[in-house]
């Protein structure tokens, strides 16, 4: 193994043998989000020469249901035995190279639009793929987003990048037959699950952390409402 695969799997090893590591899943109707992105993609990508993607709908997501549910971007400090929570949000995303993954981090993303998420992910992306990335800007990061689905992954389940206590998994989105109003629908659904840590986050915190997830993605209304 190369030294990035070598350091892949004591992370990966590190984290099944310290964290109580449990999956929570739901599914996400992606129709509205999906709608807003082929609205308004060429004005954003007019405005802020970027292309205007699902991810940012997800990080953004998950800095309002972190705000939410706190224990979720906290930490055990095994030194100590504390729980330390962050007042901050800076999330890991997933990349995959030809070298390796790696999860460079988008910091305060509380203080972040639609458009400062998507530049920020975009160079990343681009320093990932020209090898390009420091240890600062993988150092850090409270959450990570995994985005399987890139790859047409139906489910999985995900680990945690230690230290951190949770990670949300993101998978592919596919047609299928879904009750509406009592009627059946044919809807572009996507399966997502969060591995946390259940020495720190309840069951109880963890699914509520996932349905501010869902509510905020099919309807994004609720975060410019800040409902």
């Amino acid at each position: 193994m190369n030294r990035m695969r070598q350091r892949i799997a004591q992370r990966l090893k590190e984290a099944q043998n310290t964290c109580a590591m449990l999956t929570t899943f739901n599914e996400i109707d992606m129709s509205n989000i999906q709608e807003m992105r082929a609205r308004h993609k060429d004005a954003f990508l007019k405005k802020h020469n970027l292309k205007l993607g699902f991810m940012s709908a997800f990080v953004k997501a998950s800095a309002f249901a972190l705000q939410e549910q706190p224990v979720v971007n906290a930490v055990i400090d095994d030194a100590t035995k504390e729980v330390v929570y962050r007042d901050y949000i800076d999330i890991s995303v997933a990349v995959a190279t030809p070298r390796g993954l790696v999860v460079p981090v988008i910091r305060n993303v509380e203080a972040m639009n639609y458009a400062d998420i998507e530049r920020t992910i975009s160079e990343l992306g681009e320093k990932a793929r020209k090898n390009e990335l420091a240890i600062e800007d993988m150092d850090g990061g409270t959450f990570t987003i995994s985005n399987g689905g890139v790859f047409g992954s139906l489910f999985g389940t995900p680990i945690i990048n230690p230290p951190q206590s949770a990670i949300l998994g993101m998978h592919a989105i596919f047609d299928r037959p879904v009750a509406v109003g009592g009627k059946v629908e044919v809807r572009p659904m996507m399966y997502v699950a969060l591995t946390y840590d259940h020495r720190l986050i309840d069951g109880r915190e963890a699914v509520t952390f996932l349905r501010k997830i869902k509510a905020a993605v099919e309807d994004p209304r609720v975060l410019l409402l800040d409902l």
